[in-house]
């Protein structure tokens, strides 16, 4: 993270646009708070990538929600995109139209969290294997530099996190599309998280894709112990593996099996948002407060 965060900030005076590729399936969890502070002041594009594994239109509410910030462009794109490039290169020079031509080319980072699908569009706007790809989080290992044009240069950074995820419900769900580590968080949360939010927003899908005839009243552990049983996640004496069924829940979120999903709204995440800066606002008072009667005792003593 600190080699990631070192190579963006000795780049970010010579860049003209930054383009922060977003999960649109979680894109303010997706968005990396320490980039916001790196590039502040530059022009931006936010590409809501995996937009088909997405709901569709939950995904138009972020690109309305993107698009309406000054100097902020917002594109969706998805797998099956097999001409990006053009989008891409369009969109930043919308967003800086003074640049251009071989004297004063276009310079732009491009940055995301790991796993987000950053090489993958890279490679595929090349039309070879520019960038390493893979299934594991951290793949892109080095800074690269690849010409898009005569007069467009982007500059690829390694996938970084931040140290601190300040809104717990973000966690989850970059722990839920596979961003964080397997061995960050418990799986068997992650999955009672992602069933809790499932079951509020897209509960008909579920039903159809584990074949369960309601869960209306059920509670989050029930749904996910009636999978196990759907998927024969068993253990001896008809008790249910909740490790293997939990593998099920996140597998099928994933892969887009269970359905177009996004798990936030921009309205959810600005609500998240305040919590979570009144619980730190509150922690802090009250590590301050320990920390006062602590120099206290001190003094008296």
């Amino acid at each position: 993270m600190n080699k990631a965060k070192k190579a963006i900030a000795e780049r970010v005076p010579d860049i003209d646009v930054v383009i922060e590729m977003l999960d649109a399936r979680l894109p303010a969890s997706s968005a990396n708070p320490m980039l916001a502070q790196l590039t502040r002041g530059k022009r931006a594009l936010k590409i809501l990538n995996k937009q088909d594994l997405a709901d569709p239109q939950v995904t138009r509410l972020w690109l309305d929600h993107y698009n309406a910030q000054p100097n902020t462009r917002a594109l969706a794109l998805d797998a099956g995109d097999r001409a990006p490039t053009q989008k891409l290169i369009t969109a930043c020079r919308d967003l800086v139209p003074a640049r251009g031509g071989l004297d004063k080319p276009l310079r732009v980072l491009i940055c995301g969290i790991p796993n987000v699908g950053k090489s993958t569009l890279i490679n595929t706007m090349t039309g070879r294997r520019a960038a390493k790809t893979g299934n594991e989080p951290g793949i892109t290992k080095a800074q690269q530099r690849i010409l898009l044009a005569d007069d467009f240069e982007l500059f690829d950074t390694p996938g970084m996190l931040w140290p601190k995820i300040l809104v717990e419900e973000g966690g989850y769900n970059l722990a839920a599309s596979g961003a964080i580590g397997r061995n960050a968080m418990d799986e068997e949360d992650v999955s009672l998280m992602l069933l809790n939010y499932l079951m509020r927003r897209y509960a008909d899908a579920l039903c159809q894709r584990y074949k369960l005839a309601s869960i209306e009243g059920l509670q989050d552990i029930d749904v996910l112990e009636a999978i196990g049983r759907k998927r024969g996640a068993m253990l001896p004496g008809g008790r249910v593996n909740i490790q293997k069924a939990a593998e099920v829940v996140l597998t099928d979120f994933r892969a887009g099996a269970t359905g177009r999903m996004t798990l936030e709204r921009p309205e959810e995440w600005t609500e998240w948002l305040k919590t979570a800066r009144e619980r730190e606002a509150r922690r802090q008072a009250e590590r301050e407060a320990r920390e006062k009667e602590k120099q206290g005792k001190k003094t008296a003593e």
